[in-house]
């Protein structure tokens, strides 16, 4: 990855120990470049960084949610009571059972709700951070009379909608289809376009399938993320901010003006992304408590005291 440039390192003792490369992209409010980092023009699976332009096909095909249970569809939860409980409504809304979902079983990402489950011996489709996607699809599916059994398939009516619901929002083709972690198809696209897509969802008018998802998200963060999590936090201390993390590194976000970032660190290393969020936030004037209490996140430490951080290069 040497010609990657570098977007954070980890410093302890005041000696730089590893470095997490990566590509950037920052929008102004107006949709131009305001600055970038790296390669951010080749495609890039953005996986759940993907789920608010995937919720805007589902309203797109007839789904009829808004709240916190679409906020519950664009998520990668937690796995906490009120997921599970809210996932649930969903399929219970569309006359469907926990045994429509096609989601791998899987533990909650929640501490104390992956205890429980291991306790209880339960690792199940609907405590997936996925399945409130998985049950949105489904949804949209019973709305739209179409096959649920195959819900999941990139040739599936649902699937192309979203296809084409994310072509038209980051403005270029999808260059990819890919399988997620979820089983659903995950689709390709460049830095740049994932920016544009978020952008479109803050700037929409109000009641558009794109500004109802994205208010949705940011009226309900802890149904995006889960309690204490990085979307939930940056939402919930940046008003009219939209935010939503994928796996492998990548990171997305808008403020309420259209400003709009998105990342991926190469090595697909979650513990950089706080940092580079921060940092690019800051660049772009974004000021808020939640910024610096984020940081604190990056602390290294050694004999249990803080000797070092990681932190964003380049921003």
């Amino acid at each position: 990855m040497s010609h990657v440039p570098v977007l954070a390192e980890v410093v302890r003792s005041g000696f730089v120990e590893s470095v997490h490369h990566g590509s950037l992209v920052a929008l102004d409010a107006d949709g131009g470049v305001a600055f970038a980092i790296g390669d951010v023009d080749s495609p890039v699976f953005p996986r759940s960084a993907n789920k608010p332009m995937q919720a805007v096909g589902a309203l797109r095909a007839g789904l009829d949610l808004d709240g916190e249970l679409l906020a519950l569809v664009a998520a990668s939860h937690a796995g906490e009571p009120f997921h599970v409980e809210g996932v649930r409504r969903i399929l219970a809304g569309a006359g469907l059972t926990e045994d429509a979902l096609r989601t791998p079983p899987d533990l909650p990402l929640d501490q104390a709700a992956a205890a429980e489950a291991l306790l209880r011996g339960d690792a199940s489709p609907v405590t997936m951070n996925c399945s409130g996607k998985h049950a949105g699809m489904l949804a949209a599916c019973v709305a739209a009379g179409w096959d649920t059994a195959t819900y999941r398939e990139p040739d599936h009516p649902l699937q192309v909608l979203i296809r084409q619901t994310l072509e038209e929002l980051a403005g270029e083709k999808v260059a990819h289809t890919g399988v997620d972690g979820c089983g659903a198809p995950v689709l390709a696209i460049s830095l740049a376009g994932l920016a544009r897509a978020f952008r479109r969802l803050v700037s929409a008018e109000p009641g558009t399938y794109e500004r109802r998802v994205a208010d949705a998200m940011r009226a309900h963060p802890e149904y995006v993320d889960g309690t204490g999590r990085m979307d939930t936090r940056l939402m919930s201390g940046i008003p009219g901010l939209l935010a939503k993390g994928g796996a492998e590194g990548v990171y997305a976000l808008a403020l309420a003006d259209g400003r709009a970032v998105a990342f991926k660190i190469a090595d697909g290393a979650a513990r950089a992304r706080p940092a580079v969020a921060v940092a690019a936030l800051r660049r772009l004037g974004a000021q808020a408590p939640v910024l610096e209490e984020l940081l604190a996140s990056c602390v290294v430490l050694g004999g249990g005291r803080p000797v070092g951080e990681i932190r964003a290069v380049g921003l």
